[in-house]
């Protein structure tokens, strides 16, 4: 399995990203994939999963780990912590000093980015739904 970057600025690959949130999740609202930098992973060259990382908007120093998300029958194979991995070592050049990001009743992903690193913490302000874990890692 590989993981490679995408180019954004092609329409058909902002369709694949939302075709593929849409498969990984098929009852939440498809989010913005034309900002940021995104990553798709492929077993030969079918794509099984994704990732995305973003500018903060609150603060200059800092990215927020958006959606990723991996096909129910690639799952449990490290994926998830290959996506963070890659998006950090994008974040360190982009010279950002954090990375932060969210979960919501989901425990692999929130093991996945404990065993890369992260910690909970409370923000000042809650811009997410009640119970959303907050999380963020320094670099």
């Amino acid at each position: 399995m590989k993981i490679k970057r995408l180019d954004t600025s092609l329409e058909e690959n902002i369709y694949l990203l939302q075709e593929m949130q849409l498969k990984c999740f098929a009852s939440d609202v498809v989010c913005d994939t034309t900002q940021g930098a995104w990553w798709i992973a492929y077993d030969a060259d079918q794509p099984i999963g994704f990732g995305g990382v973003v500018p903060d908007l609150r603060w200059t120093d800092c990215g927020y780990l958006a959606r990723c998300g991996v096909y129910k029958g690639y799952r449990g194979q490290g994926l998830q912590k290959r996506f963070i991995r890659v998006r950090e070592i994008y974040a360190r050049k982009m010279g950002w000093k954090w990375l932060i990001t969210n979960t919501y009743h989901n425990h692999a992903s929130a093991n996945s980015l404990i065993s890369s690193g992260f910690k909970l913490y409370e923000p000042s302000t809650h811009i997410w739904a009640k119970g959303t874990l907050h999380w963020r890692k320094k670099l």
